[in-house]
């Protein structure tokens, strides 16, 4: 979907930090939307929806169970 979304999971993102996570989010929501920078009317709605995606995302992230990960 968009390649500049890297995969935050282990083993290619060893510890991804909330920082990753809301970058990830955010590519999310423009590509969705077709916006890079929404006009003021939408900027509420934008940043309500990155919001949404970064936590659904750290959800995910940490639920996920990696077999064959090495932990530290």
């Amino acid at each position: 979907m968009c390649r500049s979304i890297k995969t935050l999971r282990p083993p290619f993102t060893p510890d991804p930090g909330e920082d990753d996570v809301r970058a990830a989010a955010l590519q999310y929501v423009r590509k969705v939307s077709g916006f890079r920078a929404p006009a003021a009317h939408n900027r509420a709605v934008f940043d309500e929806a990155v919001d949404a995606v970064a936590e659904a995302t750290a959800r995910l992230l940490e639920g996920l169970e990696v077999r064959g990960a090495r932990q530290p």
